[in-house]
């Protein structure tokens, strides 16, 4: 019952200290920081266009380790569809800016 108990407080221990590098603000993570290997704002990336199989385009960066993914909208809130490449392909360079040395897998 004791090694039950010691195991438990080791385990809760080892959990908690893994959100001390853990940056917060009022609302939250700061999620405009990319928190991988080479730490930069999310603006020093260059975004591409990946399209949905209903057509609709999605923001995507591609930062090696971490991507970022977030649907197009337009100034009213509604999903741009816009045609500019063939559903479930992208465009541009997504992983430009991106100096991490862990590779996507071939």
């Amino acid at each position: 019952m004791n090694i039950l108990k010691i195991t438990a407080l080791v385990g809760l221990a080892t959990l908690v200290s893994a959100c001390e590098d853990f940056q917060l603000r009022a609302n939250g993570p700061d999620k405009t920081v990319d928190g991988g290997i080479d730490k930069k704002h999310l603006s020093q990336l260059e975004a591409g266009i990946w399209v949905d199989p209903n057509g609709c385009d999605h923001w995507i960066i591609d930062d090696g380790v971490e991507g970022y993914l977030s649907a197009r909208l337009d100034k009213y809130g509604k999903p741009v569809c816009s045609g500019v490449a063939p559903p479930t392909h992208t465009v541009g360079d997504f992983k430009k800016g991106a100096t991490s040395i862990i590779g996507d897998p071939i």
